[in-house]
């Protein structure tokens, strides 16, 4: 990168051009001109016309790649890239692998890279290349002569570099021309690029600015301009450079004439202007109008627009007329559009003649108390009228002038009065009112407009604002009217509500069309109408600065088509809002100082069911208890700009959001501020819409209850910074991780911090082991009984299972990269639930420096190996490890990773059907203090339960290891199971031991440190088992007198079977399927008695 001063040293060459082939040539004359050369910067006529020219260079370059080309305008690849609508270095990226065409695969990990980083919670903008696409474009481009041409919609230089592109590298084969260029069009002065030119190596621009052109010269570039947005919405086929053209000039025209003259908020009625007047033909779509809408923008100082529009003016075939204070010369001719801010209206002999084929005007007196008088014969002959806005203008209520404009589309009316000199007889014929599309009424006290029989006329209204003036109340009088409205804006209103007996229960019911519903600043308003719900296509509803509104509650919830909702303490915003995709968190108002004196009463927000939900923005509720956006479509719930400023929120639910990616919770302080007492999150697809919603306990031991259910493990990335910044002892939470709509209950917390309970409807599991017997209490076979699983969950719980095996392998092993589930695991967790899983990785690769985890139950995972990786570490916490079915796992514990202190609180030890189980767990420990049972069965190949590990202490070779607490051993089904422990074992308080089927079993535990006077161990075992075991005698504490008498099995004879023989078990497997279906028909067919 070129030092800081470097900026404003960018060599400048002037090229004389006054339109688009001139300059087009002028610039391909300097490629090649220095080999040197690569990166070429083209400013245009001030920037405008640059894009053009640009777009031009592409379309003669590559037809002329079939023709004789000069050298140094040879490229083996030309792209150009049109990044006008600016989104992120990503979609930069992207474009260039469209246009190089590269294989599917590369393309893929755009999608795969954009999934991540919406789950990381990266905002859209900040996205960054990637690398591994960067490489394949550099490995694309070696060798090749390259040019592209770019249009960049940021505000800074790209250094291409990082996109695989290196002309620096390749001098004089990458080549890089570009210009600045957003979705709008630009007029200024020169000075302003190169201070922001780093990489740039050349600036060229042309001798004259914009300015300086002659009106056919700037409107021939405005053409060119036009033909740019008609090629990039190539789709819109009703869009034409005619039409974008008109709006250009339209827009030019209202920015300098009406806008700079008022200040009024025309931006947001800029596509009901060109609709009403015609430009934009009535009959497209919204997506077409919206299109335009976004496109269509001036970016200019007043001065420079000032120049443009008065040699614009000078064209014989201007379509607009401005007449401002000092201007009383104007040619006497027809004009489509005309602006009127004159102080005073000059209303001359040929004034019928400018009107008479207006279809736009508008009248903007001096602001004033006692606005001047609109002259009654000004709109006698315009009949072509389809806009008119009126600002600080009289005029007649009783008789208004506009009455003879049978065509007129829009009337705006801001800040006028009623002008009650020289009135005449009543009108009683309104007709013209029934071809008004857009009325729009701002501080202007004309009740009459909006009486019942005025508003039966308008019979094609679509869009309806009143901003000051009449309240929310106004309702009242649109059921059975306005049928085909589809905007309804009642806004800042100066008048309060009346205390009436109306009925608003069916306000809504026939308002199918209604698409956006502004209700901002009616403070006096205390619910929303019942009938809202009917509104069944409404996307967009603003409740800013209504601070009554006790709930934001709907008794058959808000309609499942909302897109956007906004309610804003702090109050309305300044202009309202015309588009459907809000972009809240950039658009509204900052914090007022008087923010926090402001009482707004909502305690509760319900947007449960809105389905199509993506924008939101709630800010200044210091009331707000509860925030409901169950079924919504949020992808990422930002609470630093989406959800600001509510101190008391304690119950956020988020239950069928299978949208929701992620949570971003804020810095440190925000999290330790948050109030939150009760969060849900069900993320399962076509679930949770109705689902009961887990109570909030009364004498609650923690600050914050989490209960979430989690589609895909990598939404875990946003709980795991909740829970990471708060104190360990203020967080319960229950995570499940499973996209599977099998397990519908919801975890209810219990008072005073006690732990969690099952769902009530939690599916009951029998299972047939695939492995060995089944497991049953029936008949006369006790040693088949196995130890129930641990079913009492902790305050800090998380079960894995089916559907969860999307990403969950990345999930649990990308420590360090990114916190995520596996350090929730490691960092916090005390109960683990993993069961019915295809992955093969169990607990997480993260060494659990602080593990907390005091039990973990495995079961019908059929492709883990290892349940703890070698590098998980036990810090004297893990108590029970319990499992089942695992068909591949070769050990519970990997070798290679050793601590003194593990294994020291560990109470039960439970294992069945793992078929491949080779060992349990390796000794690096001195002793097991804690270990009272040790319950074993169905495990063919296991050869040892305690195997050495790679270093242990050297005592235990000699003086064995002990196991203090140890009563029972139950052991079956090992048919390869030599010893229990590789080194001696000492057992002094065994009670029990059961073993069958353990023909390969050569010891048992020694009693040494027995205390006199125990009773001597039970032991069940065959008969010529307990003959083969081998005996270090008395002194050692290790010899069969020291146990009871065996009682041996009459059930498990060696003689009698072959023990596992396939007809064995498939005549017991299909037994067990036929009892099942004809006793448990209401069970899944994979059913497990748990005994």
């Amino acid at each position: 990168m070129r030092p800081h001063f470097a900026l404003i040293l960018t060599p400048l060459q002037i090229f004389k051009a006054t339109d688009v082939n001139d300059a087009r040539d002028a610039v391909l004359a300097y490629i090649g001109y220095k080999d040197s050369t690569t990166i070429i910067y083209i400013d245009g006529w001030g920037g405008f016309g640059a894009a053009p020219v640009l777009r031009s260079m592409a379309q003669k370059l590559r037809s002329m790649q079939a023709e004789k080309t000069p050298p140094h305008l040879r490229f083996d690849t030309i792209i150009y890239l049109d990044c006008s609508a600016w989104e992120s270095k990503r979609e930069m990226q992207r474009k260039i692998a469209e246009e190089l065409q590269l294989d599917p695969q590369t393309m893929a990990m755009f999608e795969k890279q954009d999934e991540e980083d919406d789950f990381d919670g990266v905002n859209l903008g900040s996205r960054d290349v990637i690398r591994g696409v960067s490489q394949v474009i550099a490995q694309t481009l070696v060798d090749k002569r390259f040019m592209m041409i770019f249009l960049n919609g940021s505000d800074d230089e790209i250094d291409v570099n990082n996109f695989g592109i290196s002309p620096q590298s390749w001098v004089g084969r990458h080549v890089i021309v570009w210009t600045f260029k957003r979705r709008s069009l630009t007029l200024r002065d020169r000075g302003e690029i190169a201070r922001k030119l780093r990489y740039t190596q050349l600036l060229l621009y042309t001798l004259h600015l914009a300015r300086d052109l002659t009106s056919s010269e700037f409107r021939a570039l405005l053409h060119e301009e036009a033909s740019n947005i008609v090629a990039r919405h190539s789709w819109v086929r009703s869009i034409n450079k005619t039409i974008v053209t008109q709006c250009y000039l339209y827009e030019i025209f209202l920015q300098y004439g009406f806008h700079s003259s008022t200040e009024f908020g025309w931006v947001a009625h800029a596509s009901n202007y060109l609709t009403c007047d015609g430009v934009i033909k009535a009959g497209d779509t919204r997506k077409n109008i919206d299109t335009l809408h976004q496109e269509i923008h001036w970016e200019c100082s007043a001065s420079l627009l000032g120049k443009v529009i008065g040699e614009l003016m000078e064209d014989p075939e201007a379509p607009f007329l401005l007449i401002k204070d000092g201007s009383s010369f104007y040619k006497k001719r027809p004009y489509r559009w005309i602006c009127v801010t004159s102080k005073n209206l000059p209303i001359q002999e040929d004034t019928e003649d400018i009107l008479e084929m207006a279809s736009s005007l508008f009248v903007a007196f001096e602001k004033s108390d006692n606005p001047q008088g609109l002259p009654n014969e000004l709109l006698t002959n315009c009949s072509n009228l389809g806009v008119l806005n009126l600002y600080y203008c009289a005029l007649s209520f009783i008789s208004p002038p506009f009455l003879q404009c049978r065509g007129l589309r829009f009337l705006g009316l801001d800040h006028c009065a009623h002008d009650n000199t020289g009135e005449g007889d009543n009108c009683r014929d309104w007709t013209c009112l029934q071809s008004l599309w857009v009325l729009d009424l701002r501080y202007t006290e004309w009740n009459d407009i909006l009486s019942e029989e005025k508003m039966d006329i308008m019979v094609n209204l679509r869009e309806l604002n009143i901003e000051g003036g009449m309240c929310w109340q106004l309702t009242s009088r649109l059921h059975g009217r306005l049928r085909y409205l589809q905007k309804l804006r009642i806004f800042k209103p100066t008048h309060m509500a009346k205390t009436t007996s109306i009925d608003y229960r069916n306000l809504f019911v026939d308002k199918k069309d209604l698409e956006i519903l502004d209700l901002s600043g009616n403070r006096d308003m205390k619910n929303l109408p019942a009938s809202l719900s009917a509104a069944k296509n409404l996307q967009v509803l603003i409740l800013d600065g209504c601070d009554e509104l006790e709930n934001i509650v709907v008794p058959n919830g808000l309609p499942s088509s909302l897109r956007s909702f906004s309610f804003d303490g702090y109050g309305p915003a300044t202009h309202w809002r015309s588009s459907f995709n809000l972009p809240l968190e950039f658009t509204e108002p900052k914090q007022p100082p008087n923010a926090y004196k402001r009482n707004v009463k909502t305690s509760k927000i319900s947007l449960q069911g809105c389905t199509h939900l993506e924008n939101l923005f709630v800010r200044g509720l210091w009331n707000l208890v509860e925030l409901d956006l169950s079924g919504c479509a949020i992808k990422i719930l930002n609470l630093t700009t989406m959800v600001v400023n509510v101190p008391v929120l304690k119950r956020l639910f988020l239950l069928g959001c299978e949208s929701l990616h992620a949570i971003i919770w804020g810095s440190d302080d925000l999290i330790e501020q948050l109030k939150l007492e009760l969060l849900c999150i069900d993320t399962r697809p076509k679930r949770a819409l109705g689902s009961t919603q887990p109570s909030l306990s009364k004498h609650k031991h923690f600050r914050l209850q989490l209960n979430a259910i989690l589609a895909d493990a990598r939404l875990a990335r946003s709980l795991y910074h909740l829970v990471a910044g708060k104190s360990y002892d203020d967080v319960c939470f229950n995570i499940h991780v499973t996209s599977s709509n099998e397990y519908g209950g919801v975890v209810q917390f219990n008072a005073g911090g006690k732990g969690m309970s099952e769902p009530d409807n939690q599916q009951l599991h029998v299972t047939v082991s695939c492995y060995g017997y089944v497991t049953t209490k029936t008949g006369n076979a006790p040693m088949l009984v196995f130890p129930q699983p641990p079913t009492k969950l902790s305050n800090h719980h998380i079960e894995i299972s089916e559907g969860s095996h999307n990403f969950l392998d990345s999930e649990l092993t990308s420590f360090p990269q990114v916190f995520s589930l596996d350090s929730v695991i490691s960092d916090y967790t005390e109960s683990l639930h993993i069961h019915d899983l295809s992955t093969s990785i169990g607990m997480p690769s993260k060494s659990g420096w602080y593990s907390l985890l005091n039990w973990c139950r495995v079961e019908r995972c059929p492709n883990l190996d290892t349940v703890f990786p070698a590098t998980w570490r036990d810090e004297n916490q893990l108590e029970i490890i319990w499992a089942s079915d695992l068909r591949i796992a070769r050990c519970i514990w990997s070798k290679g990773f050793y601590h003194y202190k593990s294994f020291e609180n560990l109470q039960h030890l439970h294992l069945r059907s793992c078929p491949s189980l080779q060992f349990i767990l390796p000794v690096w420990v001195a002793s097991f203090p804690s270990l009272k049972t040790l319950h074993i069965i169905h495990c063919g190949n296991l050869t040892h339960v305690f195997v050495l590990d790679e270093e242990y202490p050297e005592e235990i070779v000699t003086r064995g290891i002990p196991f203090p607490k140890l009563t029972t051993i139950h052991l079956h089904d090992l048919p390869k199971l030599q010893q229990i422990c590789e080194v001696k074992m000492l057992a002094p308080a065994l009670e029990t031991i059961k073993i069958r089927g353990c023909f390969s079993l050569r010891r048992l535990p020694a009693l040494q440190g027995r205390e006199p006077g125990m009773k001597r161990p039970t032991v069940e075992v065959e008969k010529d088992v307990w003959n083969a075991l081998e005996w270090d005698g008395l002194p050692a504490d290790h010899h069969p007198d020291l146990f009871e008498p065996p009682v041996h099995s009459r059930y498990y004879r060696r003689s009698r079977l072959l023990r596992g023989t396939v007809l064995r078990y498939t005549l017991v497997y299909l037994l067990l399927l036929l009892i099942a279906e004809t006793i448990y028909p209401i069970f899944p067919s994979r059913l497990e008695l748990h005994v």
